[in-house]
Formats: C-alpha cells, structure tokens, sequence
C-alpha cells in the first residue's frame, strides 16, 4: 500500500483537519481581502506570537510570526505572515512576498502517535513548538504529497475553545469590523 492510500484513510490517526492555513505577506491586508472577498471571518489577529524550544529540521530556531484567524463556513482560515529573514518552515514553501496554502492542521489525541504514523509513511518533521500557554505542536513536511504540510496540534480544552470563540464570532456576524486585534 503506497503512502498515499494510506493518507486517504486518516481517520484513526489524525481525525478530520479543523484548519486551512495560508502564508501571506501581510496578515491585517489578507484577512481584509478575505473577508471582502469571501466572506470569511471576522478574522482575529494575534502579533508576534511567542513559542518556546523551537526546533525547524533539527536545529534550535526562532519562528517570529503574526497570524489572523477566521471563519469560513465550517473551517477555521488561518493567514500566517512570517517576520523572520531566515529559514523556517513558512521560508521552506514562500518567500516573503509569495501566498499560498501552507498547512492543514488537526487536533490529535496523541501528538507523538500521529507524529510517528507520519514518519513511517516517510514524511518530516519540519517543525515543533510549545507555545507560552503549554500547548504543543509540529509541521510535518507532506509538501512532495499533498502540496503543503499538516500541522498538529495536542486536542486540550484550550485549544478547543478558540475554535469555539473564532467559529461563534462568525454566526450571524453582518461583515463589519472585520479585522480584530486579538
């Protein structure tokens, strides 16, 4: 069975993707053109977000970035802009003028089961990452397969209730104020 049939089939190990995520030059100016564009959001953005013990492909890092979240319908949008002006898993895919789809992210379980269901079907780790809150995280580099990384995040009650926050925002909301500091 080739990796690819095995991805089809993610349901034990990673669940459905519960984001959609895009790098973009500028998070305020994308977020406005999706939701002008598309109707999505409104769009909550949260400025150079800290992480601690970043590690991107092996080596300790800084991954300075700004990213805005939205709604749009049932999938959370995440815009990601890098401030960085080294490697890093959004440099691995986009300069920093380029867009384009990132990463796919999904709630898990157990972080280090789905990580290692990855590896065995040959793919990455790009990236990990804690958060300041204690939530942990990785990219896995499925780009030669699925044309972007996926992104896993530990399911806790935190994580959760931000979905919640951003996708109650979203209902019945009327287009104004679309970008919002978070």
């Amino acid at each position: 069975m080739t990796a690819r049939a095995t991805l089809s089939g993610t349901s034990g190990h990673l669940g459905p993707p519960i984001q959609i995520a895009y790098a973009v030059p500028d998070v305020h100016a994308a977020a406005a053109r999706w939701a002008a564009g598309f109707g999505a959001g409104p769009f909550f953005v949260r400025e150079h977000i800290e992480l601690v013990d970043v590690v991107h492909r092996g080596r300790p890092a800084r991954f300075d970035h700004s990213a805005a979240y939205g709604q749009w319908g049932t999938m959370m949008i995440e815009l990601v802009q890098d401030h960085g002006t080294t490697t890093s898993v959004v440099r691995d895919m986009y300069a920093h003028d380029e867009t384009g789809a990132h990463h796919v992210a999904f709630a898990v379980q157990d972080i280090g089961a789905a990580l290692k269901w990855l590896q065995g079907l040959g793919h990455g780790l790009a990236m990990s990452a804690r958060t300041t809150g204690g939530t942990e995280f990785c990219f896995v580099d499925t780009v030669a397969e699925c044309g972007h990384m996926l992104e896993l995040y530990e399911r806790s009650e935190r994580l959760l209730g931000f979905y919640e926050m951003v996708a109650a925002a979203s209902r019945d909301w009327d287009g104004s104020d679309a970008v919002r500091p978070l």
